[in-house]
């Protein structure tokens, strides 16, 4: 079994997110003591610029086209990331909200790997996800807890646009472990954080 951490969070050891994502890969680690982590950190890692070649290779590569010396290049770092997500059976996403969303750096890993053949195909039918039979974990840290003023059917936009993202790539089996009111002091935020890593531990043995 093979893991993959994508680290979301640029406050390291102070991140809550990270911190109950460890708790799962702790557990995880027990189950699976043969398995492997592969942690990708979207602040560590330069991550292609999709202008330029890379858009043009998106293009050509649907139209069917060769690609020229340039495409080829950055097409080949794209490839590299996507074949860290096809080779883990687990993935877990430690993300904190950032304005009801999700950081900017994840955001721009997510939007130069899911491309066609990469991590999805097409055909007259609609979208074929490539990485099927995989499961998700997102670890969704928040500063305060969504409620009445922003309900989270209406104002989620962290899990539940990797909720989407994992369906248009195939993934059913999608998890979603909360750590919220993170900003309402030592005593609160401890206790969110700790009953979100009870939780993230146990499902880590469930799985």
């Amino acid at each position: 079994m093979n893991l993959l951490h994508v680290i979301s969070s640029p406050r390291k050891q102070r991140s809550a997110s990270i911190q109950v994502a460890n708790a799962f890969i702790d557990a995880w680690k027990i189950k699976n003591p043969g398995g492997s982590v592969d942690l990708l950190n979207v602040w560590e890692i330069e991550l292609p610029p999709f202008d330029g070649p890379a858009l043009e290779a998106k293009y050509a590569g649907i139209k069917g086209e060769p690609l020229d010396a340039d495409q080829v290049a950055v097409w080949k770092d794209i490839q590299a990331l996507a074949k860290r997500f096809h080779s883990a059976e687990v993935i877990v996403f430690s993300v904190p909200m950032w304005n009801f969303g999700i950081p900017y750096r994840l955001k721009h890993l997510i939007d130069a790997i899911s491309q066609k053949d990469v991590l999805f195909t097409f055909d007259e039918k609609g979208l074929i996800g490539m990485l099927g039979g995989r499961t998700v974990v997102v670890i969704a840290a928040r500063g305060v807890k969504l409620g009445p003023d922003f309900p989270e059917e209406d104002f989620d936009f962290q899990s539940a646009y990797l909720a989407t993202w994992s369906r248009m790539v195939g993934i059913r089996d999608f998890h979603t472990i909360s750590v919220e009111k993170t900003l309402g002091g030592p005593d609160e935020d401890a206790a969110s954080r700790a009953e979100a890593s009870i939780k993230a531990s146990e499902l880590a043995q469930s799985l």
